[in-house]
């Protein structure tokens, strides 16, 4: 009955919107598969003998496959220290942001607050200029943050694009709900925590799930600020394996030949970025009913 609808209501548009709608569907269709392709590829490719997959291929010959490349990554303890530190700073690193955020896009919201127009030229100058590299290392270690968990939270806690966002989602709550709560009684405090953001649910969301993934997928920060194998996160350890393609030793120790370790070095490739990927895939269905309302925000108000 819906797919009759939806024909019909396609069926009615003019035919140049039609085409266009067409088009887009094509090209939506193409990233999809672009997308798509890939990722099986790697899944399947991640299961299969190395030999096979060097010398044929993907297969779905099961008697080729293997478990052979998630057994060697789950037994080697650097991949669970750097899963361990990923999952730490991730989540630190999320909720910090969040709360910086969201606090400081509240008083830029308002119309009443004094200097918004200086702090949002302040903020927008900052999101084309940066001090560059060396200035910031140079900061960092002035600091005493090197080679600590500090060096990583701190400087990417604010975000002055989610700022914008939060800000634009925070003017188009109704006016009515902060008056209501003023002729109960409620403080700015009271409003803001116990009124305000329980109605920003989408935006909170939305946020957090950006600034997760942003520092899940992050390592060029630790990698010029951390020192200590036990601090650095899980990206650095994929950085060895991925780019420059040098496994953990523990991993390959077994293997006699060159070729036999190269075989499984390519094999550990796949295996390791599912395991990468697993928290991401796991948080992102309970993450995107919040999307179209988040993303949108910017979108409808600005």
């Amino acid at each position: 009955m819906s797919a009759t609808k939806k024909k019909s209501e396609f069926a009615k548009q003019p035919r140049e919107d039609r085409a266009i709608l067409t088009f887009g569907y094509i090209v939506l269709g193409l990233f999809l598969v672009a997308i798509i392709v890939p990722v099986i590829y790697i899944i399947l490719a991640s299961f299969i003998d190395p030999v096979t997959l060097q010398n044929k291929g993907l297969t779905f010959d099961f008697s080729k496959w293997t478990l052979t490349a998630y057994e060697r990554v789950m037994s080697n303890s650097q991949i669970w220290v750097g899963f361990k530190n990923a999952l730490v700073y991730s989540v630190l690193f999320t909720a910090l942001s969040v709360v910086i955020t969201l606090l400081a896009a509240y008083p830029m919201s308002r119309s009443d607050f004094k200097g918004r127009g200086f702090f949002n030229t302040i903020f927008v100058i900052t999101m084309f200029f940066g001090g560059g590299l060396i200035p910031t290392y140079l900061l960092i270690s002035d600091l005493g943050m090197l080679d600590t968990i500090w060096a990583i939270l701190l400087p990417g806690a604010f975000s002055v694009w989610n700022m914008i966002i939060a800000r634009t989602y925070y003017r188009g709550i109704p006016q009515d709900l902060q008056e209501a709560a003023e002729i109960d009684g409620a403080n700015e405090m009271v409003y803001f925590f116990k009124v305000l953001l329980p109605v920003c649910t989408p935006i909170i969301a939305t946020i957090a799930m950006w600034q997760f993934v942003g520092m899940w997928n992050s390592y060029f920060d630790a990698m010029i600020y951390l020192n200590s194998a036990s601090k650095q996160p899980l990206q650095l350890v994929l950085r060895s394996i991925l780019i420059q393609n040098q496994p953990e030793p523990g991993m390959v120790a077994d293997m006699q030949s060159t070729a036999e370790r190269a075989q499984l070095a390519e094999l550990l490739k796949y295996a390791t970025i599912i395991i990468s990927s697993l928290p991401l895939m796991i948080m992102y269905p309970f993450f995107q009913k919040y999307f179209d309302n988040g993303i949108m925000a910017g979108a409808v108000k600005g």
